[in-house]
C-alpha cells in the first residue's frame, strides 16, 4: 500500500478540521485551525455570528444565513445544542464555512473578528405570558452576549432580535456605554417582522403581491409601540377607517396570533427568522457600500423627544447611517404615536434602570 501523500494528508485534515473543531492533529507539523478550513473557491464575504442559534428562531435563521451568498463564515453559538445544529447546516452546498461553539467558555470565540452580530437568544413567549413577562430572563442574557461583543468585536453591527425589543436595546446600549465601545449607529433592533406582516396583511385588503407593497412601520415592537403608517404605503392607496383599524389591530398583534394558534408550542419562530434575515441582508449590502439601502429599525433617535424609536434608517458601512423622519402623519396616526410614545418611554427606562440599579 502506498503512503499517503502530504496532499491527501491535507485534503483528509481539512474535511476532519470540520469534524474534530477546534484541531486536528494528522502526522508531524499537519495541524489545520479550523479558522483556515475554507471551501475551495468560496466567494469572499463577511463574518456573521449568531448567539442563540439552536432556538426556535436561531435555526432556520442559521439556515437561510447559510445560504445568503454575502457571508463566507457563519459562526454558530448557543449553550445548548450548537454542535448538532452545527452539523447540519455545514452540510448545505453553499459558499460560508460554518463553525460551531457551545456555552459561555466558547463565547469569546465565537464572537472574535466578526462584522455583524445576530442575537435572537432567550425564551420565547408563551400563551398569557406578556413580553415584559420575558424581561427578567431575556434581559441577564442580553447583558451577558453584549459584554462579550464589547470585548470581543466592538465594531461589529449588532441585530438584536431578543425581546422584548424595547428594553432589550436599551439594555445592550449601556452595556456598551459602560465598556466605551458603544456606536449607536451598530446597535439596531430588529423590527423587521412587523413590516413584514404589515406588507402580507396589506397586500391581501389591497389584493397586490405582497413583495410590490411597503408599509413603514414605526415606534416598537411590541403591541401599541408597533404603528404602521398605511398614510405612507407605497404603492399609494386610501384605506377606510374600519380597513384601517383592522389592519392597525392585526398588525400590532401579530405575534399574539401566531403564539395562540401554536397553542403553547411556541412564537412566531419561522416568520422571523425570514424577517431577520431579510434585515441582516439589508445590513451586509449597507456594510457592502450598496447605495439606497433603507430598512425600518428600533435605533438610537431624535425623530422623537424618546432615546430610541424604530423609524426607516440608511444602512452603509457604519451602520444606521441616517435616521429618516416620520414625515406627515394623519389623525389616526398622531393619536398612535402619543400611545405608542407613552409605553416605549416605559419599557425603554426599564431597560436603562435594568443596567445602572
Amino acid at each position: 500500500m502506498q503512503p499517503l501523500s502530504a496532499e491527501v494528508h491535507q485534503r483528509i485534515a481539512r474535511i476532519s478540521a470540520h469534524l474534530n473543531p477546534p484541531n486536528l492533529q494528522m502526522g508531524e507539523g499537519s495541524v489545520l485551525e479550523r479558522s483556515s478550513c475554507r471551501a475551495k473557491g468560496g466567494a469572499p464575504g463577511f463574518k456573521v455570528a449568531i448567539l442563540g442559534a439552536a432556538g426556535g428562531i436561531g435555526q432556520p435563521l442559521a439556515m437561510l444565513m447559510k445560504m445568503n451568498p454575502l457571508v463566507s463564515v457563519l459562526h454558530l453559538y448557543d449553550v445548548v445544542n450548537a454542535p448538532g445544529v452545527t452539523a447540519d447546516i455545514s452540510h448545505m452546498d453553499t459558499g460560508a464555512v460554518v463553525r460551531g461553539f457551545l456555552g459561555q467558555s466558547e463565547l469569546e470565540a465565537a464572537l472574535t473578528g466578526m462584522d455583524l452580530v445576530i442575537i435572537p437568544a432567550g425564551i420565547p413567549r408563551k400563551p398569557g405570558m406578556t413580553r415584559d413577562d420575558l424581561f427578567k430572563i431575556n434581559a441577564g442574557i442580553v447583558r451577558t452576549l453584549c459584554e462579550g461583543i464589547a470585548k470581543c468585536c466592538p465594531n461589529a453591527i449588532v441585530n438584536l432580535i431578543s425581546n422584548p425589543v424595547n428594553s432589550t436595546v436599551p439594555i445592550a446600549a449601556e452595556v456598551f456605554k459602560k465598556a466605551g465601545t458603544y456606536d449607536p449607529k451598530k446597535l439596531l433592533g430588529v423590527t423587521s417582522l412587523d413590516v413584514v406582516r404589515a406588507n402580507t396583511f396589506v397586500a391581501e385588503v389591497l389584493g397586490l403581491d405582497p413583495r410590490e407593497v411597503d408599509v413603514p412601520v414605526v415606534g416598537g415592537h411590541a403591541g401599541v409601540t408597533i404603528l404602521p403608517l398605511l398614510s405612507q404605503v407605497k404603492p399609494p392607496c386610501s384605506f377606510t377607517q374600519e380597513e384601517t383599524e383592522y389592519l392597525t389591530k392585526r398588525i400590532q398583534d401579530g405575534g399574539t396570533e401566531v403564539v395562540e394558534a401554536k397553542k403553547g408550542a411556541g412564537s412566531a419562530t419561522l416568520s422571523m427568522a425570514y424577517a431577520a434575515v431579510k434585515f441582516a441582508d439589508a445590513c451586509l449590502k449597507g456594510l457592502r457600500g450598496d447605495a439606497g439601502v433603507v430598512a425600518c429599525a428600533f435605533v438610537a433617535s431624535q425623530v422623537t423627544e424618546l432615546p430610541f424609536f424604530a423609524s426607516k434608517v440608511r444602512l452603509g458601512r457604519t451602520g444606521a447611517e441616517e435616521v429618516y423622519q416620520l414625515g406627515p402623519l394623519n389623525e389616526y396616526e398622531r393619536i398612535g404615536l402619543v400611545k405608542a410614545k407613552k409605553e416605549l418611554a416605559e419599557s425603554i427606562q426599564k431597560g436603562v434602570s435594568f443596567i445602572r440599579n
